[in-house]
């Protein structure tokens, strides 16, 4: 499956909802950890292992992005580089679209699961669009 075709699947999926919805998007970098090993050094240095931060979110109705490649385009506007972005979807209710405060939370809960490793019930994508599984 192509990236446009996987990121094009998660937007229709949230708009064909009977309740509106919110995408959520965290966006991480790898880092060193502290204390790490000279052979995980290596291994980050190589371009493997590390551990995900956490480096900003957001969220967005499914009609405010075309494709994967607004995405991108607006995150490098917005701030640093990142290697994995996190999506993840919220549902409203009774017709009317998440709160703000749902919102908030839900995000925060997001960046939480990034930051210790919870990451599997999100899709993620490379910055290249294409999609990451992790194990």
């Amino acid at each position: 499956m192509t990236q446009s075709s996987h990121f094009r699947q998660l937007l229709e999926a949230a708009a064909a909802q009977p309740d509106p919805q919110r995408l959520l998007f965290v966006f991480a970098a790898a880092e060193l950890p502290d204390g790490a090993t000279e052979a995980q050094r290596e291994r980050f240095l190589a371009g493997e292992g590390g551990a995900l931060a956490p480096l900003m979110c957001v969220d967005k109705a499914p009609g405010e992005l075309a494709n994967f490649e607004a995405l991108l385009a607006e995150s490098r506007r917005a701030g640093p580089p990142w290697q994995v972005a996190f999506a993840a979807s919220l549902s409203g209710s009774g017709g009317a679209a998440p709160t703000t405060a749902q919102i908030e939370v839900a995000l925060q809960a997001m960046v939480d699961a990034v930051r210790v490793g919870g990451v599997g019930r999100f899709a993620a994508y490379d910055p290249d669009g294409e999609p990451i599984l992790f194990q």
